[in-house]
């Protein structure tokens, strides 16, 4: 299968607030948009935020390793320099970063992540692969 931009549509509490952090604190592209929704430009990828009242998902979590994580998010997975760049970028905003950790260390699949929450709860994740072809490797 070759390689498709993903679309994934989530509720937002503020346009406002959500199209600053993405826009101003990530770096994303503010796409089409209205005052109840805003397409965000995620490295070729488009995310909808629609406006809603509230919502709630379960925040369960799951273990990884050692490591316990959000059993809800999504992400992106991006070069080691753009990784470290957002990881610097991101690590002196106001927003705190959770999870920095390598997973599968000197195995195959290993990567490095980190989690950032976004204003209306989603946790977005930036992951890097020591090696990229093994991104589906078993």
């Amino acid at each position: 299968m070759e390689h498709a931009p993903f679309h994934m549509s989530l509720p937002c509490y503020s346009i406002t607030k959500t199209k600053a952090f993405y826009v101003d604190v990530i770096g994303a592209k503010l796409g089409r948009n209205s005052s109840r929704w805003i397409d965000i430009n995620l490295f070729g990828n488009q995310i909808t935020f629609t406006k809603s009242g509230e919502f709630n998902f379960v925040f369960r979590a799951y273990k990884f390793g050692d490591t316990v994580l959000p059993s809800f998010h999504f992400g992106v997975i991006v070069d080691q320099e753009t990784w470290d760049n957002m990881y610097k970028k991101l690590n002196n905003s106001q927003y705190e970063l959770t999870t920095e950790v390598t997973f599968l260390k000197d195995k195959t699949g290993e990567h490095r992540s980190f989690f950032i929450q976004d204003p209306n709860g989603h946790s977005l994740e930036f992951k890097t692969f020591a090696k990229p072809n093994e991104m589906f490797a078993e």
